[in-house]
């Protein structure tokens, strides 16, 4: 099963966060998002590119709305013409399965 199709589990605090190794397994299917490092805490983050602001907007309110449907939430900065996007389980401050997964289907919307 890939990763869009996919749902998220709830996620408890004490979980460690994924390892580097399992962390290239999921990347795999999510290349075009960028593994960054902020704060000490992995994440997950792609800027999407847009003709004007009112894309940008609607893009934003299509990935809240992805996020309340699967219970997990991202940091989303919406610019004029550009909306940045950043996946981490703030319960575990580290990258989960759930991240990649919402990757993945932030990718869907985007297409």
């Amino acid at each position: 099963m890939s990763l869009g199709e996919m749902k998220c589990e709830p996620c408890r605090g004490g979980m460690p966060p994924l390892t580097d190794e399992e962390i290239e397994q999921y990347h795999r299917q999510t290349r075009s998002w960028s593994v960054i490092e902020k704060d000490g805490i992995k994440r997950l983050e792609k800027s999407f590119k847009f003709k004007d602001f009112a894309q940008a907007l609607a893009f934003t309110n299509k990935v809240g709305e992805l996020a309340e449907k699967e219970g997990h939430h991202p940091d989303i900065l919406t610019e004029w013409g550009r909306v940045t996007v950043t996946w981490w389980t703030h319960k575990i401050k580290g990258l989960h399965r759930n991240d990649f997964i919402m990757a993945a289907k932030t990718d869907a919307l985007a297409a």
